[in-house]
């Protein structure tokens, strides 16, 4: 490791203690740069006479709950409030109390080890099926 750092040569102490520099524009900053605000975007609403206004253009923070700037501003903090608390809280809860599945079926397959060898019977048996229960085609019914 060392001997790559010595290929450097001299320019490795001037690579080290150079400071990052930060270049900061002079320049004023012109529209075609910078973001695009809401009116800009949707432009003058041509009234036509019917006196209707684009809520964009009322109120550029709209977000589609009520046409009162401040109606809407406290519908949109009360909507997502509330959804993301009853999604953290019931999801939450749902996860909580989601049954265990790996101590269940130990416990019942415990319990059926108890059995078995309660009733002298092994533990697991060669058939799946009774045989005797099982009725198989003839050898012309094919």
């Amino acid at each position: 490791m060392l001997t790559r750092l010595l290929r450097f040569g001299p320019a490795l102490p001037r690579l080290i203690s150079r400071q990052p520099a930060r270049f900061v524009s002079q320049t004023k900053s012109s529209s075609a740069a910078g973001t695009a605000s809401v009116t800009e975007l949707h432009g003058p609403v041509d009234q036509g006479g019917h006196g209707e206004v684009d809520p964009y253009v009322k109120n550029p923070d709209y977000h589609g709950f009520s046409s009162d700037p401040e109606v809407d501003l406290w519908n949109m903090r009360m909507v997502f409030f509330c959804g993301i608390s009853v999604a953290f809280v019931l999801g939450g809860t749902f996860l909580a109390y989601l049954p265990d599945e790996t101590s269940w079926a130990r416990r019942e397959a415990e319990n059926l080890i108890v059995e078995r060898e309660a009733a002298g019977l092994p533990l697991i048996d060669e058939n799946y099926y009774d045989p005797s229960k099982i009725i198989l085609p003839t050898a012309g019914e094919k």
